[in-house]
């Protein structure tokens, strides 16, 4: 341990009588990292050895009462934060071979509990329903194994990533933070994850350009502590690099909020196609100091808002129209009456609509006909704006709150034509209709991260239920598209 560090620590346990998570790492999980897995392969990553017998010594140092560890790989859904519940649980590294390496934690359920309240009251889904698996999963049993080796006990609390989106994620490591404070409970917090997993092309997950600029963009923020970097890298960066850590870093980011923060990368490798990252992060200052130059949720939901307020100064009449209906709809209930004014394309035509709703560039629910189903377009675009915003089962209803945050895309359909051949199709213009029976998928034109026709249809028969290898019929259409 440096002396600089020594010292940042003694100031952090002087300063910090609150409690409050002062203290946190950003950890990877590679099985092989022990000794019984690796079985000399571990000797390949010996920087991120190095820095996790670092990270250990350091946490021994502070001595949390409870670790607070994030991670992706235990139950996991996509609107709602899991934290396990119990007295506690084991788990071991049977799945990787070594079954004899076996660890054990005690929960905190005073502070999970106090997580949950705090959550409640702030309109965030979060409990210990729905735990499939309450073993420990490797994305807390390698950093915990680690912590082993010189912390002396302490409790944990096991927190899951969610489909939630940058700010949700964020906002709970600012509740976490919280419930440490209110409770006064010295409390370290873990966010394990790995980063891409496509950098080489030699690796188990193959190679892709975003691998790299995605680990180049995360360390450098991890470096940093500029945690609004974080909220600038988009889905399609993230999904291109395969990563596992993301949401874990940006609930270590939301501990921080309003906080000055000493960072530092102590380590980055990427050895066998997956990126290991080891960082760590102290508040300075005092507990009662607030920086607003730090409040990156605040400032980022003030560029999303301003953001979809430029957007919708730019919306065309069947934008706007979709719009209003959901507002309706929200705010009094009921469907949109058909407004005056619009022109003979919206009122005197019929066409399949789909309507999508998006808050920053994240889908937020789409719904469409194939065909009308309605007297006009206009109507078709009523109906479907609601069944998008209120009706798409793949996410929670939008709410009245969102509606400032939101941008909205109309997609015009033209008729299906059947298709002999994949040839005649082209992901940027045409949509596929894929069915097998009375099964049918389909996938609009020129999405954001759909780069090939074997993978449209592949997404389309995944949509419709289709085994890979069921014979399907192909139909293409083009769209209008109104944003």
């Amino acid at each position: 341990m440096s002396f600089r560090w020594d010292a940042l620590l003694r100031k952090v346990l002087e300063v910090y009588s609150v409690m409050s998570i002062e203290l946190a790492f950003f950890l990877p999980h590679p099985p092989l990292a022990v000794p019984e897995v690796g079985r000399g392969e571990e000797k390949k990553i010996l920087k991120t050895l190095d820095a996790f017998e670092a990270v250990a010594k350091q946490m021994a140092a502070y001595a949390p009462q409870t670790v607070v560890f994030i991670t992706p790989h235990s139950s996991m859904y996509a609107d709602y934060f899991h934290i396990s519940g119990g007295e506690g649980a084991s788990g071991d590294l049977g799945r990787f071979a070594a079954p004899m390496v076996k660890m054990s934690a005690a929960y905190d359920g005073e502070l999970r509990d106090e997580i949950i309240r705090l959550a409640e009251e702030s309109g965030i889904a979060a409990g210990t329903l729905g735990e499939k698996d309450p073993s420990l999963d490797h994305g807390t049993l390698i950093p915990l194994w680690f912590l082993r080796r010189y912390c002396g006990d302490f409790q944990a609390v096991r927190v899951s990533q969610s489909g939630f989106g940058a700010a949700e994620h964020y906002r709970l490591g600012m509740l976490i933070a919280k419930a440490a404070e209110n409770l006064g409970r010295r409390t370290a917090l873990i966010a394990s994850g790995d980063l891409s997993h496509k950098l080489v092309a030699d690796g188990p997950y193959g190679y892709s350009a975003d691998g790299p600029l995605f680990d180049e963009r995360v360390t450098k923020t991890l470096a940093s502590g500029d945690f609004l970097t974080l909220f600038e890298i988009s889905d399609s960066l993230r999904e291109g690099a395969a990563e596992c850590g993301y949401n874990s870093a940006m609930v270590l980011a939301g501990c921080f909020d309003r906080k000055r923060v000493s960072a530092s990368l102590l380590s980055y490798e990427g050895p066998f196609g997956v990126g290991y990252a080891v960082a760590r992060f102290a508040a300075v200052g005092s507990p009662e100091g607030i920086d607003e130059s730090r409040a990156f949720l605040n400032i980022y939901e003030k560029t999303l808002f301003d953001s979809a307020a430029e957007h919708r100064k730019a919306e065309d009449p069947y934008c706007a129209l979709a719009r209003a209906s959901l507002e309706h709809a929200l705010k009094c209930g009921g469907v949109l009456p058909l407004p005056e004014g619009l022109s003979t394309e919206l009122t005197g035509e019929r066409a399949g609509v789909f309507v999508s709703f998006h808050r920053d560039s994240r889908l937020r629910g789409c719904i469409g006909t194939i065909f009308p189903t309605t007297d006009c377009v206009a109507l078709e675009i009523i109906q479907n704006a609601v069944s998008a915003g209120l009706g798409d089962n793949r996410f929670s209803p939008v709410t009245q709150a969102e509606l400032p945050f939101l941008s909205c895309k109309v997609d015009v359909l033209t008729k299906p034509q059947p298709v002999e051949d994949e040839g005649e199709l082209d992901v940027k213009r045409y949509g596929v209709i894929v069915s097998h029976g009375l099964q049918r998928g389909l996938l609009l034109p020129d999405l954001d991260g759909v780069r090939s026709v074997e993978q449209q249809i592949a997404i389309a028969r995944q949509k419709a239920g289709i085994p890979a290898g069921a014979p399907v019929t192909l139909e293409r259409f083009e769209v209008v598209r109104h944003e």
